[in-house]
């Protein structure tokens, strides 16, 4: 059945299909030359995408080799000076014109070794004596360091006695920084040296595996509450640079003077010099405790050395209660503040003595000397009912003016 046939079954007109409704013509893919030198299967391999390392020019594919040379690729020996035994190993060799080459393996200069200190008897009893380990077994750790340059867990698994990959790291480096203080002709020679500045920890490595297989060890729960946190640290710390910006450089001088009185430097002279004690002392008291938080709050931001589980624990912990206590501190500043001022309104709102209170002198005796004893007079109240006989000044008629007044 054909579509017109549709169309007269469900009535519908016979009009064809609006031009967005018919097929749209497929785009026609660019086809890429495949260039010359490389076979077809090979460029196939590529689909068409440019190689990640750089090729060979194609000129240098089809460059000729120069007529005096003659190249042949030979299995012959080779000589490595990597390899201190007689083993014979044998290589493809580009030979021209019928000449091997004679220079050492290309390889060899990767061969790298660690130099490790070797001691004599007299050093081992002046100086690197230890009632844990004895001469013998540190015999055998020095070979296997020198034999396997110093891959402790190959070292590890071939010592003979029972001791752990930490503690044959830290006898080593022990033996070395010894040798090296007795052969150093002064202690300003070691200085630089990277064994004497950050020397073998073994409690700190330990708890480093073990923060490091728990860290491996967690689940995705785990880590998805991890990064929440870290998400949320730094929305506050973006929160807190932003509103440092918007405060402009005034905060920023504010923390230099506090910072300045906290340690005592000379301050810069102002206004503030002329303006009496009483009103010096709460913005000195102020700046103090500012500096003395901005310290709190530089002391709070230190991170923890070794991020076990314990330590972040307690330090979070040491976080909360010193941003505890500040807030009490400003609490119970702004408390102190607002009761001295409350103070000194009261002050000034008490009023003066009445200038209508009158003393009268009453005569009485005590121990038979009279003396007067000042009493307060009281004006005459009025009845309840009754009013002033006199009218007040406010209702009183002006008197009208006579002849003689003019």
């Amino acid at each position: 059945m054909g579509g017109t046939d549709a169309k007269d079954i469900l009535g519908l007109p016979k009009t064809p299909l609006p031009l967005s409704h018919e097929k749209k013509a497929r785009p026609q893919k660019e086809s890429h030359r495949k260039p010359d030198g490389i076979s077809r299967e090979v460029y196939a391999l590529t689909g068409g995408v440019a190689p990640l390392m750089p090729s060979i020019d194609v000129t240098h594919l089809k460059r000729p080799p120069p007529p005096d040379e003659k190249v042949a690729w030979q299995w012959l020996p080779i000589k490595s000076s990597a390899r201190k035994d007689d083993l014979q190993l044998y290589h493809w060799v580009r030979v021209v014109n019928g000449v091997p080459p004679t220079a050492d393996y290309s390889f060899a200069k990767y061969n790298k070794s660690v130099d490790i200190s070797k001691y004599t008897d007299d050093e081992y009893e002046n100086h690197l004596t230890d009632p844990v380990w004895t001469k013998e077994e540190t015999d055998q750790l020095f070979e296997l360091c020198e034999r396997f340059d110093l891959r402790f867990t190959l070292i590890a698994d071939r010592f003979p006695l029972s001791r752990t990959l930490e503690e044959l790291k830290d006898r080593y480096y022990t033996v070395t920084r010894a040798l090296l203080r007795a052969r150093a002709q002064s202690p300003a020679d070691l200085a630089n040296h990277p064994l004497m500045k950050e020397p073998y920890d073994m409690t700190r490595d330990r708890e480093r595996k073990r923060a490091l297989s728990m860290v491996l060890s967690q689940s995705r729960h785990q880590e998805k509450k991890d990064a929440e946190i870290l998400a949320e640290a730094k929305r506050i710390t973006e929160m807190r640079l932003a509103a440092r910006r918007a405060a402009g450089p005034d905060v920023s001088g504010n923390e230099n003077i506090a910072l300045d009185k906290a340690d005592g430097g000379p301050a810069s002279p102002s206004s503030n010099s002329q303006l009496p004690a009483t009103a010096v002392a709460p913005s000195t008291l102020t700046m103090a405790d500012y500096a003395s938080t901005l310290a709190s709050l530089r002391m709070v931001n230190l991170k923890p050395k070794v991020p076990t589980k314990t330590v972040c624990d307690e330090h979070l912990e040491l976080r909360k209660e010193i941003l505890t206590l500040l807030n009490l501190q400003k609490q119970l500043q702004y408390k102190e503040s607002e009761g001295s001022s409350q103070r000194e309104g009261s002050y000034a709102a008490m009023p003066d003595t009445p200038k209508d209170r009158v003393f009268a002198s009453e005569p009485f005796s005590f121990g038979g000397i009279s003396a007067e004893k000042p009493i307060k007079k009281e004006p005459k109240r009025k009845g309840p009912g009754r009013q002033a006989d006199t009218p007040s000044p406010a209702h009183k008629r002006p008197r009208k003016l006579k002849a003689s007044d003019l």
